[in-house]
């Protein structure tokens, strides 16, 4: 007898979280489909995974209704997982202006406006869409945005972009309106553990990473590298330090790290507030930490209030090409002194943050 063709239930998709993109993508046909799609939210949650997912999904030769799933045997499927699909095209993190095209970025992932406005006008190997998935997408300059603008306005008919960031308030507003935006939630500490098991970590040690990944894998990641000093490590230790007075360089404020890192500093000050409310047990979000958050002095509700305001204000200024220095220091005047006694004396037991 012969075998029906698979239908989009009998696909793979394999996804963790992104519920809502799922349900968006899951409807479309490719007649539907954008020239473009801008994934947005916080680091470690999904968006690359889901873009080449997505990207294999639209290559790969299985028949189905609706653009989602793969069924990961075809021979589109074989190359997109190996990373050599010749209609797959990735570049991640800044993209510069590129004096001359480099006939080696397509191989090392490193290619420049230039070398992108190259590729772009190519025809598509297997005759069908040619993917182009901007991971972390960052632009070293306007020119280097500029001289992508056209395509992004009018892509060849072939072309699909998929571009992700967690900072879309640094790119380009002309680049950023000519994309269809869905936003990427945090993933749960189930997921983030499923992920983690998939990975073959131990279930035990999964389970401690999601609890401290604060629904991003990239931090449970980290905190499973105990032998490293972690970024998560690094602002702690800049926070407790900073509550009681004082002024330490926050070395690991980069472009890269700090909207991370504020959500770290925001989760803290979730967790002071709610110990000083509930007491011990008090539910927090970064358990670990409890003893250390408990030797500090109650924090006063209207200080809780002004700096959790505060830091959320940092988050947006992250996102725009103000310079992490000033955002930070910003972060660290409204921070300053608030873990001192009421007198006015900063406390001087030491705090050890793991």
């Amino acid at each position: 007898m012969k075998k029906s063709p698979p239908t989009n239930t009998e696909l793979e998709f394999a996804v963790v979280g992104a519920d809502e993109a799922k349900k968006y993508f899951s409807r479309l046909t490719t007649a539907d489909l954008s020239h473009g799609y801008l994934f947005t939210g916080p680091l470690g949650v999904g968006k690359k995974t889901f873009a080449r997912r997505l990207a294999q999904s639209l290559l790969c030769e299985a028949p189905k209704e609706h653009i989602l799933g793969y069924d990961g045997t075809c021979a589109a499927c074989k190359m997109v997982a190996k990373g050599r699909h010749p209609d797959v095209i990735e570049s991640v993190g800044a993209i510069k202006i590129g004096e001359i095209e480099d006939r080696n970025a397509f191989a090392s992932g490193e290619m420049t406006s230039r070398d992108l406005v190259h590729q772009f006008s190519l025809q598509s190997y297997a005759g069908g869409h040619r993917i182009f998935i901007f991971g972390d997408a960052d632009f070293a300059s306007h020119e280097a945005a500029n001289a992508l603008l056209k395509f992004f306005e009018e892509p060849p008919g072939s072309v699909i972009l998929l571009v992700t960031t967690a900072t879309p308030g640094r790119l380009l507003p002309t680049v950023r309106s000519r994309l269809c935006e869905l936003h990427f939630n945090p993933l749960s500490r189930a997921q983030i553990e499923e992920i983690l098991r998939l990975e073959g970590v131990p279930a035990k040690e999964a389970r401690g990473a999601a609890r401290l990944g604060q629904g991003s894998v990239t931090r449970a990641r980290a905190a499973l590298a105990a032998d490293e000093e972690t970024l998560r490590q690094q602002v702690v230790e800049w926070f407790f330090e900073v509550v009681r007075g004082g002024s330490p360089e926050a070395a690991w404020a980069s472009r890269e790290t700090l909207e991370e890192a504020l959500e770290m500093l925001k989760t803290l000050l979730r967790d002071w507030c709610a110990l000083t409310v509930a007491g011990k047990g008090a539910p927090m979000l970064a358990p670990d930490l409890a003893a250390s958050i408990g030797r500090l002095p109650p924090l006063q509700h209207a200080d809780a209030l002004r700096a959790l305001t505060r830091l959320t204000d940092a988050q947006k200024l992250s996102r725009t090409n103000v310079t992490p220095g000033i955002v930070v220091e910003m972060v660290r005047m409204h921070l300053s002194g608030l873990g001192s006694n009421s007198d006015g004396r900063t406390q001087r037991r030491r705090t050890v943050a793991p």
